[in-house]
């Protein structure tokens, strides 16, 4: 048992205070009554409303928790690639070429620091209220952190590593592709899990554009119609839906890393 806490120490201790928070909650909700459920549900009102929403239920917003989830990703992870795809090579080529970095780094230096909210009266005049005007926003979101890391990782090369590569008759393509992305890699990588992260932030906002599906348009409704226990089951769903997805960048980058450190 000794030997089994000290190995699982943390994970114990994290589950502990888990269970404590959940245990004091339960207790100021439905034990005490110190809080009114209409402003805080207990603990197992939000376990009922999440299984009754998991098993289909479409109560307050037309929509079973599944539903609302494919949606949620149709949307974010639409303007997510198109974010990174884009953001990576122009951090690629504005680090990696001086001429290209004249061009290009001052107006995306104007860009950069407009929050992508700031870009939804934009999108709904260019692209209408549909499911591009959403992508949009969210492809504003993640594009500056891919285009910003990748910037970073590529400066950050070291010189020594070109000068030999250099020495050996590597032609600028090779040191590009051989020494400067392999050696960045762990700072896209970065990039690309900050730009997920915020994406996934910026879709409650997105979700607010006439949408009729989604975490964020269940949130917005059940605010509307006062159901906190929805609300804080589309938090906790958005929660873990983006650790998930953040554990699959993870695992992504150690298999590319390695194999980058490889070669």
């Amino acid at each position: 048992m000794k030997s089994f806490f000290s190995k699982h120490k943390y994970t114990v201790i994290s589950a502990c205070s888990f269970v404590f928070v959940l245990f004091i909650w339960q207790l100021v909700t439905d034990i005490l009554h110190l809080v009114s459920p209409v402003m805080l549900p207990s603990p197992t009102k939000i376990v009922e409303t999440f299984w009754y929403k998991l098993t289909g239920g479409t109560v307050p917003d037309g929509s079973s928790l599944i539903q609302n989830i494919l949606s949620s990703l149709k949307i974010a992870l639409g303007g997510y690639v198109v974010g990174v795809i884009i953001g990576v090579p122009l951090g690629v080529g504005m680090a990696w070429s001086r001429r290209f970095e004249l061009v290009a780094k001052p107006l995306f230096d104007i860009i950069r620091p407009v929050p992508a909210l700031a870009w939804i009266p934009l999108m709904i005049l260019w692209l209408g209220i549909g499911y591009a005007s959403k992508v949009g926003i969210i492809f504003f979101a993640a594009f500056i952190s891919a285009t910003v890391n990748s910037y970073t990782g590529i400066r950050q090369t070291s010189q020594v590593h070109l000068w030999v590569g250099k020495t050996f008759g590597a032609t600028n393509r090779q040191l590009l592709f051989k020494v400067a992305i392999p050696t960045a890699l762990p700072m896209i990588f970065t990039g690309l899990r900050l730009a997920l992260g915020s994406a996934w932030v910026a879709l409650v906002a997105a979700e607010m554009l006439a949408a009729t599906s989604g975490l964020g348009y269940m949130i917005q409704i059940s605010r509307l119609l006062g159901r906190p226990d929805v609300i804080i089951v589309g938090m906790i769903t958005i929660g873990f839906v983006g650790l998930l997805l953040n554990t699959v960048l993870e695992k992504l980058q150690k298999k590319f890393v390695k194999r980058g450190k490889k070669a």
